[in-house]
């Protein structure tokens, strides 16, 4: 997806007031025409005008025009990049399936999923309009979540981790339920900022910093508490970067904040760490729909159906982003553990399904491994969590 990804992103940028391309952009070109058709108008209505008014106003006009269409012409050359990166990405084309969203239960859900995903990326001007559009709405207070969630990150941005702080204080039980070291991390690049933070370096400031705060984090995070309060033996910064301590001087430590803060922030709110429509365009997008449906296609042609409908009958790749928990799959019997027929490990190590387990079983209870000699009773089988 690097390819149309980053099409989109450049089609985004060009049709953005924030766009960093050389011409204006098109709101911009109108409203100084505006502004200057109504300085003309009102210089007619004063009886002021001269006899350059009219030609001025013809080369304005035309000028604009020019910007607007040098505009246009930008963004039609990233759509027909963007199509073309599509073709080279997808070689085959999505599967013609029955309309999935013809019910208004299912449509309304579609536009909430939406809805969602223009907040969750902070697009809150096309949020709003959508949601006026479509009559639909999200629930109440997420709007507002969304608000504090990228202020927060914008803050983050700006090597000001108070607002981040404040929130990690208040949501501490949540945080700790999950092991996050958000907080930790935190102040860990506070603490760093303040020693490299002066020339010549000033390790007294950051010193104290830590010995306010680190002490409710040492029984867990003992070993890295350490480092920092050590790695100022090793200022300045060019010989910090060539020590042992190196990796506390990279700017990973600060940048890594806002994704982490944004995936615990999210949590809190039951939701994934992924923004709703990327997961679906990475996964289905990315190849899930082609696969199935040539599945569903060698299934037709050999007239044979799945076996359950809670199962896929070929195995779908997702990317490492997208992988939230781990799966165990039978070597045997090929599919995947479930709560009633789990993984077990036999004497030997080798792990298999329960049910492959008792397939496998002799008279007697004996069970020979399939993967090495070993033979033990199939009731010695552990059961493995993962």
């Amino acid at each position: 997806m690097e390819g149309p990804m980053k099409e989109l992103n450049k089609l985004e940028q060009l049709t953005s007031n924030t766009s960093s391309a050389k011409s204006k952009s098109v709101e911009d070109s109108l409203d100084s025409l505006l502004q200057y058709l109504q300085q003309v108008q009102d210089r007619l209505k004063a009886g002021t005008e001269t006899q350059d008014t009219f030609v001025n106003l013809a080369k304005t006009v035309e000028a604009r025009k020019k910007d607007v269409d040098d505009r246009q012409k930008e963004i039609y050359n990233s759509l027909a990049r963007y199509g073309k990166a599509l073709d080279k990405k997808f070689t085959s084309s999505l599967p013609l399936s029955q309309p999935v969203f013809d019910s208004p239960e299912a449509t309304q859900a579609l536009e909430r999923t939406i809805a969602v995903h223009f907040l969750r990326t902070g697009q809150f001007k096309v949020a709003s309009t959508f949601m006026e559009e479509c009559g639909t709405g999200v629930a109440p207070g997420m709007e507002s979540q969304f608000i504090d969630l990228h202020q927060i990150l914008l803050s983050l941005r700006n090597q000001d981790i108070g607002p981040a702080l404040m929130w990690t204080q208040t949501n501490r039980a949540f945080l700790q339920s999950r092991s996050s070291p958000l907080e930790f991390y935190l102040h860990r690049s506070q603490f760093m900022r303040l020693l490299l933070a002066s020339h010549p370096p000033q390790p007294l400031p950051a010193l104290q910093y830590g010995r306010m705060n680190f002490p409710p984090f040492y029984e867990r995070h003992m070993s890295e508490i350490n480092r920092l309060m050590t790695c100022p033996a090793y200022l300045p910064l060019a010989k910090l970067q060539k020590s042992p301590y190196a990796d506390l001087a990279s700017p990973a430590i600060h940048f890594d904040l806002e994704p982490m803060f944004a995936k615990e922030y999210c949590a809190s709110m039951g939701m994934s760490r992924q923004v709703p429509l990327r997961v679906v365009g990475d996964i289905g997008g990315g190849g899930a729909l082609a696969r199935i449906e040539k599945g569903r296609k060698l299934m037709r042609e050999r007239k044979s159906e799945w076996s359950q409908t809670d199962e896929l009958p070929i195995e779908i790749p997702l990317p490492p982003e997208n992988r939230y928990h781990s799966i165990f799959a039978c070597p045997v019997s090929k599919e995947q553990s479930t709560d009633q027929n789990p993984p077990v490990m036999m004497a030997c190590g080798h792990v298999i399904a329960k049910d492959s387990l008792q397939k496998l079983s002799r008279n007697g209870g004996r069970i020979k491994c399939p993967y090495c000699p070993v033979e033990s009773s199939a009731s010695a089988g552990l059961r493995v969590y993962f």
